[in-house]
Protein backbone atom coordinates (compact mmCIF):
# COMPACT_ATOMS: atom_id res chain seq x y z
CA UNK A 1 0.00 0.00 0.00
CA UNK A 2 2.75 2.42 0.62
CA UNK A 3 4.78 1.81 -2.21
CA UNK A 4 1.25 2.78 -4.52
CA UNK A 5 0.78 5.38 -2.59
CA UNK A 6 4.53 6.26 -3.60
CA UNK A 7 4.26 5.22 -6.72
CA UNK A 8 1.00 6.67 -7.82
CA UNK A 9 1.05 10.13 -6.04
CA UNK A 10 4.35 11.12 -4.64
CA UNK A 11 6.05 10.37 -8.13
CA UNK A 12 3.66 12.10 -10.36
CA UNK A 13 3.50 14.90 -7.98
CA UNK A 14 7.55 15.33 -8.05
CA UNK A 15 7.70 14.73 -12.24
CA UNK A 16 5.07 17.45 -12.19
CA UNK A 17 6.56 20.43 -9.82
CA UNK A 18 9.79 19.53 -11.56
CA UNK A 19 8.38 20.18 -15.23
CA UNK A 20 7.02 23.06 -13.91
CA UNK A 21 10.27 24.64 -12.30
CA UNK A 22 12.13 23.41 -15.40
CA UNK A 23 10.31 25.42 -17.64
CA UNK A 24 9.85 28.45 -15.98
CA UNK A 25 13.49 28.60 -15.76
CA UNK A 26 13.71 28.15 -19.36
CA UNK A 27 11.44 30.61 -19.88
CA UNK A 28 13.65 32.81 -17.38
CA UNK A 29 16.69 31.81 -19.34
CA UNK A 30 15.22 33.05 -22.64
CA UNK A 31 13.96 36.49 -21.26
CA UNK A 32 17.30 36.81 -20.09
CA UNK A 33 19.47 36.30 -23.04
CA UNK A 34 16.67 38.46 -24.93
CA UNK A 35 17.54 41.15 -22.77
CA UNK A 36 21.14 40.45 -22.84
CA UNK A 37 21.57 39.39 -19.33
CA UNK A 38 24.41 37.00 -20.20
CA UNK A 39 25.89 36.36 -17.25
CA UNK A 40 22.83 35.49 -15.69
CA UNK A 41 21.07 32.94 -18.42
CA UNK A 42 24.06 29.95 -17.98
CA UNK A 43 23.03 29.70 -14.53
CA UNK A 44 19.54 29.51 -14.91
CA UNK A 45 19.83 26.95 -17.91
CA UNK A 46 22.67 24.89 -15.41
CA UNK A 47 19.46 24.38 -12.66
CA UNK A 48 17.50 24.11 -15.42
CA UNK A 49 18.82 21.18 -17.06
CA UNK A 50 19.13 19.63 -13.97
CA UNK A 51 16.01 19.62 -12.53
CA UNK A 52 14.93 18.66 -16.11
CA UNK A 53 16.87 15.44 -15.77
CA UNK A 54 15.25 14.78 -12.52
CA UNK A 55 11.95 14.75 -13.77
CA UNK A 56 12.85 12.71 -17.19
CA UNK A 57 14.93 9.39 -15.16
CA UNK A 58 11.81 9.14 -13.19
CA UNK A 59 10.31 8.87 -16.38
CA UNK A 60 12.75 6.43 -18.03
CA UNK A 61 12.41 4.62 -14.92
CA UNK A 62 8.56 3.93 -15.10
CA UNK A 63 8.64 3.82 -19.19
CA UNK A 64 5.67 1.71 -18.90
CA UNK A 65 3.96 3.53 -16.70
CA UNK A 66 1.45 6.28 -19.75
CA UNK A 67 -0.04 7.38 -16.11
CA UNK A 68 3.76 9.75 -15.49
CA UNK A 69 3.30 10.75 -18.63
CA UNK A 70 0.21 12.72 -18.30
CA UNK A 71 1.65 14.85 -14.90
CA UNK A 72 5.35 15.26 -17.26
CA UNK A 73 3.18 16.86 -20.10
CA UNK A 74 0.45 18.62 -17.40
CA UNK A 75 4.13 20.54 -15.37
CA UNK A 76 4.96 21.15 -18.73
CA UNK A 77 1.96 23.10 -19.78
CA UNK A 78 1.16 24.54 -16.19
CA UNK A 79 5.74 25.61 -16.05
CA UNK A 80 4.68 27.84 -19.77
CA UNK A 81 1.84 29.50 -17.71
CA UNK A 82 4.09 30.65 -14.64
CA UNK A 83 6.75 31.21 -16.90
CA UNK A 84 4.86 33.96 -18.88
CA UNK A 85 3.51 34.71 -15.10
CA UNK A 86 6.91 35.04 -14.06
CA UNK A 87 8.01 37.24 -17.66
CA UNK A 88 5.22 39.56 -16.85
CA UNK A 89 6.18 40.18 -13.21
CA UNK A 90 9.49 41.03 -13.68
CA UNK A 91 9.33 43.45 -16.58
CA UNK A 92 13.06 43.71 -17.08
CA UNK A 93 14.20 45.76 -20.14
CA UNK A 94 13.45 48.23 -22.47
CA UNK A 95 10.64 48.89 -24.97
CA UNK A 96 10.36 51.65 -27.69
CA UNK A 97 6.33 52.89 -27.65
CA UNK A 98 5.01 54.31 -30.96
CA UNK A 99 1.33 56.63 -30.16
CA UNK A 100 -0.97 57.65 -33.06
CA UNK A 101 -3.42 60.48 -32.12
CA UNK A 102 -6.35 62.00 -34.28
CA UNK A 103 -7.45 64.12 -31.09
CA UNK A 104 -4.91 66.75 -29.78
CA UNK A 105 -2.63 65.42 -28.07
CA UNK A 106 -1.26 68.97 -25.92
CA UNK A 107 -2.73 67.07 -22.80
CA UNK A 108 -0.87 63.45 -23.19
CA UNK A 109 2.29 64.92 -24.11
CA UNK A 110 1.66 67.37 -21.08
CA UNK A 111 1.41 64.58 -18.58
CA UNK A 112 3.59 62.28 -20.26
CA UNK A 113 6.32 64.89 -20.10
CA UNK A 114 5.43 65.84 -16.39
CA UNK A 115 5.91 62.14 -15.81
CA UNK A 116 9.43 62.64 -17.58
CA UNK A 117 8.54 60.08 -19.96
CA UNK A 118 11.58 60.91 -23.00
CA UNK A 119 9.53 61.94 -25.75
CA UNK A 120 9.82 62.93 -29.41
CA UNK A 121 6.74 64.34 -31.24
CA UNK A 122 6.39 64.80 -35.16
CA UNK A 123 3.16 65.81 -36.89
CA UNK A 124 2.23 63.21 -39.84
CA UNK A 125 -0.24 62.77 -41.93
CA UNK A 126 -2.37 59.58 -42.11
CA UNK A 127 -4.80 58.42 -44.99
CA UNK A 128 -7.74 60.06 -42.40
CA UNK A 129 -6.08 63.32 -41.91
CA UNK A 130 -3.29 65.03 -39.43
CA UNK A 131 -2.09 62.75 -36.78
CA UNK A 132 0.64 63.26 -33.90
CA UNK A 133 3.43 60.36 -33.51
CA UNK A 134 4.59 60.05 -30.47
CA UNK A 135 7.86 57.91 -29.87
CA UNK A 136 8.82 57.09 -26.39
CA UNK A 137 11.66 54.78 -25.10
CA UNK A 138 10.68 53.43 -21.44
CA UNK A 139 11.53 50.68 -19.18
CA UNK A 140 9.46 47.77 -19.43
CA UNK A 141 7.93 48.34 -15.25
CA UNK A 142 6.40 51.40 -16.89
CA UNK A 143 4.24 50.73 -19.69
CA UNK A 144 1.18 50.16 -17.33
CA UNK A 145 1.79 53.91 -16.49
CA UNK A 146 2.29 55.13 -19.94
CA UNK A 147 -1.23 52.92 -21.28
CA UNK A 148 -3.06 54.38 -18.31
CA UNK A 149 -2.56 58.20 -19.12
CA UNK A 150 -3.40 57.11 -23.21
CA UNK A 151 -6.50 56.08 -21.67
CA UNK A 152 -7.10 59.17 -19.62
CA UNK A 153 -5.98 61.88 -22.46
CA UNK A 154 -6.42 59.84 -25.74
CA UNK A 155 -8.38 56.53 -25.02
CA UNK A 156 -8.65 55.75 -28.89
CA UNK A 157 -5.45 56.47 -29.75
CA UNK A 158 -3.03 53.78 -31.50
CA UNK A 159 0.11 52.30 -30.04
CA UNK A 160 2.01 49.74 -30.59
CA UNK A 161 5.29 48.44 -27.96
CA UNK A 162 8.50 46.81 -29.36
CA UNK A 163 11.29 45.25 -27.04
CA UNK A 164 14.41 46.40 -27.72
CA UNK A 165 17.76 45.03 -26.61
CA UNK A 166 20.11 47.75 -26.42
CA UNK A 167 19.44 51.75 -25.90
CA UNK A 168 22.60 54.09 -26.50
CA UNK A 169 21.30 56.80 -24.68
CA UNK A 170 20.59 57.68 -21.11
CA UNK A 171 16.27 57.70 -20.61
CA UNK A 172 16.42 61.12 -18.60
CA UNK A 173 14.58 63.77 -20.49
CA UNK A 174 16.71 66.44 -21.87
CA UNK A 175 14.22 69.30 -23.64
CA UNK A 176 14.95 71.16 -26.94
CA UNK A 177 15.23 74.66 -27.01
CA UNK A 178 12.90 74.44 -29.92
CA UNK A 179 9.57 75.46 -28.21
CA UNK A 180 7.47 73.92 -30.81
CA UNK A 181 9.19 70.58 -30.81
CA UNK A 182 9.77 68.19 -27.87
CA UNK A 183 13.03 66.07 -28.26
CA UNK A 184 14.18 63.75 -25.76
CA UNK A 185 17.46 61.09 -24.90
CA UNK A 186 15.09 58.44 -26.24
CA UNK A 187 15.53 59.38 -30.07
CA UNK A 188 17.74 62.43 -30.36
CA UNK A 189 21.18 62.00 -30.91
CA UNK A 190 23.91 64.32 -29.98
CA UNK A 191 26.47 65.38 -32.74
CA UNK A 192 30.11 66.40 -31.46
CA UNK A 193 31.38 69.56 -32.62
CA UNK A 194 28.19 71.13 -33.02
Amino acid sequence: MQVDMYAMVIIPLLIFFARVCDVSLGTIRIIFISKGIRYLAPIVGFFEILIWILAISQIFQNITNSYYYIFYAGGFACGTFVGIMIDEKLSIGTVAMRIITRKDAKGLIEALQTKNFGLTVVDAESSKGKVKLIFSVIKRNQVKEVIALLRKYNPKSFYSIEDIRFVSENLTPLKSSRSNNLFYNGFLSRRKGK
